[in-house]
């Protein structure tokens, strides 16, 4: 009974296998499209968007949020590309076609060069010289487009990161620079560091991380098209061989120890993000340094500036650390996994042929056979390799992710700063009550020959608000004196003036910022030739499109009483550290002369300790004057004044230069002779004393 349902048994099977034998190409072809499908779709789920977790969304602890490879990555990627590649016919889309042509060129050569192994080690083994001379000719010919070929792919691809760089790094100094017709838009470099807190390190990362992530970005497609390609060339070269069951085999083992493998991957784009973060925190901590050298000098801060370095340099060195342990053990697992486990599975299924009659295929002799393993192999191996690119390259991924969170801050940041969001750490109550209302309210800009503030609160950006409502109006010809103590808002005005401050009420009327000429205490001189520090910020072509010349230059030079230093420094071309070159005085002489090359038509920005001859020469050119100053010398050259208290109060009125003047002394005389008092009080005291004495007597 028991060998009757055996023989039944092995009936059927052998009726299974005929079937099978005879519908094999069939099941061979289904199995093939099914793996394409498949290491497609694998393809597509590995790098589609994942759901970003609540719990990283926002984070209370003040830490940067988890970089992840999410939808927030590919929507923020998805705006990056279409900056360095803004269209098809760019020059990056037609180097990205070359570049996808040569991948696919590649894989055609190792095709041909796996056959062409199988076919040498084969003649070897049959013994015949002569066929394995022709196949050594013919992988020498191979070589000659294999190696024009890999040369040409990592020119090409270096070629496609300095054209992303070259492209997002003229977007990012568009937006961070821009030009004067940004207007109020504008000076975002000024408000990246002053009126936000969300970046600390702009000129980082515009240098280095824009370099990064291009560079991740060129490499991140050929990591990831190139061996999505040959996982589906290879194998399907390799179901030719050794039929497609050993490779839906392969494709199980390998993508349950895949999945392990992810399982096991840290957050590298998170670690990438940070490690640019603390990057950037250190290099801050050391411009910090220098940009302050003097006054850390005086205040014997070495030790203080050493322990801050020290504290940042440690904290990026923990993090490394830590990094490097993941990555010490992810590396460990990795290649156990793709290296060894992967390579022992590939083993098994070229000895398919070898130890297994498969359908279709006639005895083969053994240098057929080992013909076929070596090819199997070559096959196996490259496709091994593939798959662990395509692992890698989620690792890649996840760094393009960290450096794509950094880049995209910069530009929302600066898109937020062309429209007024800031996002500053405010005073306590500066947004409860009153406060909160001015700030929360916007005023009104507009262009006039005349300067005249109604009802403007003057606020930092911190929230303080120096004055509520300051009003007051200037008309061309009419110099203003601006005096007041420190921290009364005298400098906060002229950056509203000047376009770099909000104004959050009121209406403020003024020339266009192009009309206004700022002379500091310490003028910023430029990197460039003597010429370019008169002329600043005209290049020597726009000073030539005015119809100015060198000679013009120096009779400016002459009003400032400075035409040596032409001859003295050895001519109008030569390149200097100008701020080291020149002495405080003729820093001063240098932004005068830029008053005069310029000769704005509206008021100037001036500040103390100027000079009253340089004054006069002002006026006499139509200038304008704004001046702080408590010099009682300058007086006489302005007609109204502006006096902050420094309590939110202010007056606003026509200056008498004389009767002001006579005021300070009567003032001072007064003063003078409270200041006696004390000691009048004391000698009247010891006369009554005296005469006490003496009627004593």
């Amino acid at each position: 009974m028991v060998t009757s349902k055996l023989r039944l048994l092995d009936q059927r099977v052998k009726q299974l296998a005929q079937v099978y034998a005879a519908h094999r190409p069939q099941v061979q072809r289904g199995l093939t499209v099914g793996f394409v499908l498949y290491v497609l779709t694998a393809a597509y789920r590995g790098l589609a968007a994942r759901p970003t977790p609540k719990k990283d969304a926002v984070r209370k602890d003040g830490k940067p949020a988890r970089v992840a490879v999410d939808a927030i990555f590919y929507q923020r990627l998805g705006i990056i590309l279409r900056i360095v590649i803004p269209s098809i016919r760019s020059k990056e889309a037609q180097l990205l076609f070359m570049h996808s042509s040569l991948l696919i060129f590649r894989t055609a050569i190792s095709l041909y060069v796996a056959a062409l192994d199988g076919k040498i080690v084969a003649s070897l083994v049959r013994g015949q010289s002569l066929q394995f001379l022709l196949n050594i000719v013919r992988w020498l010919l191979v070589a000659i487009p294999a190696t024009w070929t890999n040369s040409w792919l990592s020119y090409v691809q270096n070629k496609l990161a300095l054209a992303y760089r070259t492209r997002l790094t003229k977007e990012v100094l568009k937006l961070y620079l821009g030009d004067d017709a940004d207007g109020p838009e504008g000076k975002v470099y000024y408000k990246l560091s002053n009126l936000d807190d969300r970046i600390k390190n702009p000129d980082q990362m515009i240098t280095h991380d824009i370099q990064r992530f291009s560079t991740h970005l060129a490499v991140i497609y050929a990591n990831l098209a190139k061996p999505v390609l040959d996982v589906i060339l290879y194998n399907y070269q390799l179901s030719q061989n050794v039929g497609a069951e050993g490779l839906v085999l392969l494709t199980v083992l390998v993508q349950t120890s895949a999945a392990l493998l992810r399982a096991l991957t840290p957050s590298f784009g998170t670690y990438t993000a940070q490690s640019a973060a603390l990057a950037g925190s250190l290099r801050h901590s050391h411009s910090r340094l220098s940009e302050f050298a003097e006054e850390i000098a005086f205040f014997g801060g070495e030790e203080t500036e050493k322990r801050l370095i020290e504290h940042e340099y440690a904290a990026l060195v923990q993090h490394e650390q830590g990094v490097m342990n993941k990555r010490w053990w992810y590396g460990c697992a990795e290649e156990g996994i793709v290296k060894w486990l992967w390579g022992s599975f590939g083993l098994v299924v070229c000895a398919i042929p070898v130890f297994f009659k498969l359908p279709g295929l006639s005895n083969l002799d053994l240098g057929s056979r080992t013909e076929g393993f070596v090819t199997n192999r070559r096959l196996l191996l490259s496709s091994s390799d593939a798959i662990g690119r395509v692992m890698y390259s989620y690792k890649d991924l996840a760094e393009l992710a960290g450096y794509t969170s950094r880049v995209s801050l910069l530009l929302d940041t600066m898109s937020d700063m062309r429209k007024g969001k800031f996002e500053k750490g405010l005073v306590s109550g500066a947004t409860e009550g009153e406060n909160g209302k001015i700030l929360r309210s916007r005023g009104q800009v507009l262009l006039s020959d005349d300067i005249q503030f109604e009802n403007v609160p003057i606020v930092t950006p911190n929230g303080d608000i120096l004055l509520r409502n300051l009003t007051f109006n200037v008309k061309p010809g009419e110099h203003l004196l601006i005096v007041g103590p420190n921290g009364a808002g005298k400098s906060s005005l002229f950056r509203i003036l000047g376009g770099l401050w909000p104004v959050y009420g009121g209406i403020v009327r003024k020339p266009p910022a192009s009309d206004f000429m700022l002379i500091p205490q310490r003028p910023y001189l430029s990197l460039g030739t003597l010429r370019d520090q008169v002329i600043y910020p005209h290049s020597q072509q726009d000073m030539e499109a005015r119809g100015v010349t060198d000679t013009d230059l120096l009779a400016v030079l002459e009003r400032v009483r400075m035409e040596s230093i032409v001859e003295r420094e050895g001519g109008w071309d030569v390149t200097r550290e100008w701020r080291d070159a020149l002495s405080g005085g003729d820093k001063q002489k240098i932004a005068w002369a830029r008053l005069f090359y310029h000769r704005p038509k509206q008021p100037s920005l001036v500040p103390p300790d100027m000079e009253g001859t340089m004054m006069e020469q002002a006026t006499a050119l139509g200038i304008t004057l704004l001046t702080v100053s408590h010099r009682p010398s300058l007086w006489k050259y302005h007609s109204t004044i502006l006096q902050l208290d420094g309590q939110g109060g202010y007056i606003f009125t026509k200056l008498d230069a004389e009767k002001r003047l006579a005021l300070q002394e009567e003032k001072q005389e007064l003063e003078t002779k409270l200041l006696e008092i004390p000691k009048v009080k004391a000698r009247l005291a010891e006369l009554w004393l005296i005469a006490d004495a003496s009627r004593s007597l």
